[in-house]
């Protein structure tokens, strides 16, 4: 059930005409009062013909009228409405259950306590079989206002007592992340304009679209500049930035005015603070040894970086501000699919879109983020925006995979987190990245089953699947993907790789048991990881051993020794973000 609280009016005349009226698609039927703080003497145009709306108007605007005549500054704010509607699937409620509903409603919001003989008139009218509109005029019979901050909070949680009351679908509880629905007004102007969207959520899908390319909020109001959408800048008198607001072309009120939204008015997490704090986060200090290794395209560069999202969200603590770090990760992943639908082949843009929209949700809860901590990830999908030309397949195919773990993951540190809305949206992304993920993959599995590998090479990489993961072996070896995952890794042993490591890496970075696929699932990560030939053990043992020799000999060594060389492992080395 959801009861949404429209913002305060001021003609109560005229809201009763629309509630009593035909509708706006005729859509209204037998309009008539279920409820009201005083059912007695109520007029209701809908069962008596003599009753007329001017007098129901008058009846309710009582308490507003003589205040108004005894105090100097009239009440202008005083038409309280709230549509409560059923979902689809509900059974039918009777009209004394929907007025039982409507007292529990106004009693949470303040307007009519229980036992409260003062209290604001209100009335509740039916002109549907699944849903009320209630009314009322917020001026107390003694003349005073009601408290009605916190209602929507008070109400959203009557709705969830009443529906376990009445045997009603169960909803999820709010957490105030979420953006605002488009009222009826937005979408029958959307609909009458021949816009897909309503005006809000266009500004939404151009301000997500746009923060991949910015590293400065400045930044962020030139790019939607230059798309042609209308930016309004708020300066100080150093001129500073301090809001902004955004305007759709097009979108005009009844004078002809353009319409403005402020940032945090179309989603919460688009308000300039919070712009601020992911786009102008200074970026940790980077080891030289990574810069060497970074991998050589923004796509495999993604790829890796996701592998720390993947150590933030499983390894996070509380108490130490892993859960902040772990926001931060997710906020930084919806960017990179962003950046990713975006410079993704046509054909894979509409999953990877459809998956983005349902990711925003995702993206924001009441965690507050460390946005440095995901710096690495935010640079990835900014390299994507900016510099990435046309991916291979195989490295798509491997990005897409690795974005589809960790939605996963993302998912459940929402539920684990009681972040049930947040975990759903995560699920619907998943939905889509997965469609993703198969297309990416397809032209990668139709040339490598171009290619087969001998039968006795596959009893060989068998047998390594079976000591890599043999928990998982049988479903590996069954999987129609097999064959390819199989030619994938003669080709990793031919350039200098040890398959039986391949797969107990592969196999570590994304756990197999809700894979789908297991089989395409390594084949993806194994061709990401073996991209480049084996490194000469040897040779990197040389090195290091020369770095160690010279940075003893470096001035001020003995005072500041460094930190000796790790033992070479028989794993292969990997770049690293």
């Amino acid at each position: 059930m959801i009861a949404a609280i429209k913002p305060a009016g001021s003609n109560t005349r005229g809201l009763l005409a629309y509630l009593y009226g035909p509708g706006r698609h005729d859509e209204h039927l037998d309009p008539r009062l279920v409820g009201g703080f005083s059912m007695l003497g109520m007029p209701d145009p809908g069962r008596d013909e003599n009753a007329t709306l001017t007098q129901l108007a008058r009846h309710l605007d009582e308490p507003v009228q003589l205040r108004n005549s005894e105090f100097g500054k009239p009440v202008t704010d005083h038409v309280w409405h709230c549509p409560v509607r059923a979902a689809p699937e509900d059974r039918y409620l009777s009209d004394t259950e929907w007025a039982e509903i409507a007292q529990r409603i106004v009693h949470a919001a303040g307007i009519a306590p229980a036992g409260d003989d003062l209290a604001c008139r209100w009335i509740a009218v039916r002109h549907a079989d699944d849903h009320i509109h209630i009314l009322a005029t917020t001026v107390r019979e003694d003349g005073h206002r009601p408290k009605l901050h916190g209602s929507g909070i008070r109400v959203g949680n009557e709705c969830r007592e009443i529906e376990k009351d009445y045997g009603l679908r169960r909803l999820t509880k709010g957490d105030r992340t979420a953006t605002r629905r488009p009222t009826q007004a937005e979408m029958h102007k959307a609909e009458r304009l021949g816009w897909e969207q309503t005006s809000r959520e266009w500004l939404q899908d151009q301000i997500r679209t746009a923060i991949p390319h910015a590293t400065s909020a400045e930044a962020l109001l030139a790019y939607l500049e230059a798309d042609d959408v209308l930016v309004k800048p708020r300066r100080g008198p150093s001129g500073d930035l301090l809001g902004y607001a955004v305007g759709r072309p097009g979108d005009l009120n009844k004078d002809g005015e353009q319409i403005y939204h402020p940032g945090g008015k179309i989603a919460p997490d688009l308000s300039l603070p919070k712009l601020k704090a992911r786009l102008e986060t200074s970026a940790p200090e980077e080891h030289p040894t990574a810069r060497r290794n970074r991998p050589t395209t923004p796509w495999h560069q993604a790829t890796e970086a996701l592998d720390n999202l993947h150590t933030e969200i499983t390894g996070t603590n509380a108490d130490d501000g892993g859960d902040a770090r772990a926001q931060a990760h997710i906020t930084a992943l919806g960017e990179l699919i962003e950046a990713t639908a975006q410079m993704a082949p046509v054909d894979l843009r509409p999953h990877l879109q459809a998956a983005s929209r349902a990711f925003a949700r995702a993206q924001r809860s009441q965690v507050r983020a460390e946005d440095r901590a995901a710096h690495a990830l935010r640079t990835a999908a900014r390299d994507i925006a900016n510099t990435a030309t046309g991916p291979d397949g195989s490295a798509l195919a491997s990005l897409v995979a690795a974005v589809v773990w960790a939605a996963v993951l993302t998912g459940r540190w929402h539920e684990a987190n009681g972040h049930a809305h947040q975990a759903d949206a995560a699920r619907r992304a998943v939905q889509h990245l997965q469609s993703a993920a198969a297309d990416a993959l397809a032209p990668t599995l139709t040339e490598l089953e171009t290619r087969h590998t001998t039968e006795e090479t596959r009893r060989t990489l068998a047998s390594d699947v079976r000591a890599a993961v043999p928990e998982h072996a049988e479903r590996i070896l069954a999987d129609p993907g097999w064959p390819a995952l199989a030619t994938v890794l003669a080709d990793a042993e031919a350039g200098g790789h040890k398959p039986h490591h391949l797969l107990k890496e592969a196999a570590a970075r994304r756990e197999l048991g809700t894979a789908h696929s297991p089989a395409r699932v390594l084949l993806t990560r194994i061709q990401h990881t073996s991209r480049n030939p084996a490194p000469n053990r040897r040779a990197e043992a040389a090195r290091l051993r020369s770095t160690t020799a010279a940075a003893f000999s470096m001035p001020y060594a003995d005072t500041q020794p460094p930190t000796a060389p790790s033992a070479p492992t028989n794993r292969p080395s990997r770049p690293r973000p």
